[in-house]
């Protein structure tokens, strides 16, 4: 309904009711299984730069940066952390680059970051997690990706205001 009164009835809205379901169906699993199937994500980069080439206004530009730049991101951090991030969150962030553009993605992220470790201090204090357990990090993405597609340019602005 959200997407449907942002975007209207448009090529657009197809698409993007096309990501926030596979980021809702991506959430479950990780949730459930703490994997991120690539039978969802692959297609997803693929669809995604179709897309904005062809749908949206991202630009293929913009969202050849994004999976270089998402996926790159996180590939970096599981090298440095020897595994603190899984191949499924690469290749999800990968996939909202294709979606959302090189700017979109860097706005997930610092959402997903966020909403993450809000949530893991919250889990924490009410002693359901400790320090050391892991997150899937799945559904913070897709969070942060749906914020930033509905709201992202007014969430950089809101930010470099305070």
């Amino acid at each position: 309904m959200v997407l449907y009164e942002h975007f209207g009835l448009s090529i657009q809205g197809v698409v993007f009711t096309l990501l926030a379901t596979s980021l809702l169906i991506v959430s479950f699993i990780d949730l459930a299984y703490r994997i991120i199937p690539d039978v969802i994500t692959l297609p997803g980069i693929i669809v995604g730069l179709l897309a904005s080439t062809l749908a949206t206004s991202v630009g293929i530009s913009s969202a050849l940066l994004g999976v270089v730049i998402g996926g790159g991101l996180f590939l970096l951090i599981a090298i440095i952390s020897r595994g603190g991030m899984g191949g499924g969150d690469i290749k999800l962030t990968a996939m909202i680059g294709a979606f959302l553009g090189w700017q979109g993605v860097f706005v997930t992220i610092f959402l997903a970051a966020l909403s993450g470790a809000v949530s893991g201090l919250f889990l924490m204090v009410v002693k359901k997690k400790g320090r050391k357990d892991a997150l899937p990090f799945g559904p913070f993405l897709a969070i942060g990706a749906l914020l930033a597609l509905l709201w992202g340019h007014e969430i950089v602005h809101w930010y470099l205001r305070v």
